[in-house]
């Protein structure tokens, strides 16, 4: 099975998809994992990404994609996308990878939140530089204040999930990545869409629903 996960920043995508890889046994990809691996093992994708973020610039889709075919070469059995792809490039380009691989596309799934929501949850987010685990100091927070619960370390407040800078992140998602919707809409895979407003086990439950349905 393979899973594409949608929606807005601060939607629980990632918190959705990992409850999903657990209780079905896939594996959970998303762009931020795949670079930090790459990064963390040395690989030629890797350096190169490393290149790239070590010049202040953003890694083209050339490389994301490269690591995404390794990750799928990897993979045996059924795979959840979060995050990626968020742009219909990116969607035409996994396509192709998808189809050198035989791997169909099996599902879409959009979570939907009004804006507000989602300013409350990417403000209060607190992630972890190590591992990636996120958590929320509103709805999810780490068992000890300011620590990793899997890994200790220190938890950070990306720049970018300040609330001066989450309306904008909104806005760009509005222009670059909302058009997925459109794209998939349109696809040969399934699309569902789920209300991300609820409490996590409701809309894992939706979820669920969504794709055996």
């Amino acid at each position: 099975m393979i899973v594409i996960l949608l929606g807005p920043p601060g939607v629980g995508k990632g918190t959705q998809g990992v409850l999903l890889c657990e209780a079905m046994g896939l594996t959970h990809l998303s762009t931020g994992d795949l670079l930090r691996k790459a990064r963390r093992e040395g690989t030629p994708l890797g350096r190169e990404a490393q290149g790239y973020m070590d010049r202040g610039e953003l890694v083209p889709d050339s490389v994301i994609i490269g690591m995404v075919r390794e990750a799928l070469s990897e993979v045996e059995g059924g795979v959840v996308f979060d995050g990626f792809p968020r742009t219909v490039a990116q969607a035409e380009a996994l396509d192709e990878v998808l189809a050198e691989l035989g791997r169909p596309l099996d599902h879409v799934v959009l979570f939907e939140a009004d804006d507000d929501v989602l300013v409350k949850r990417l403000s209060g987010r607190r992630s972890c530089p190590e591992c990636g685990a996120v958590y929320n100091v509103h709805f999810n927070p780490p068992q000890v204040e300011g620590r990793c619960d899997r890994c200790g370390s220190e938890l950070t407040h990306r720049a970018d999930d300040r609330p001066e800078t989450v309306q904008n992140r909104l806005e760009v998602y509005r222009e670059q990545t909302e058009p997925l919707v459109s794209f998939y809409r349109g696809h040969a895979a399934p699309f569902a869409t789920v209300a991300a407003t609820r409490a996590v086990d409701d809309v894992q439950a939706d979820l669920r629903a969504a794709l055996e349905g």
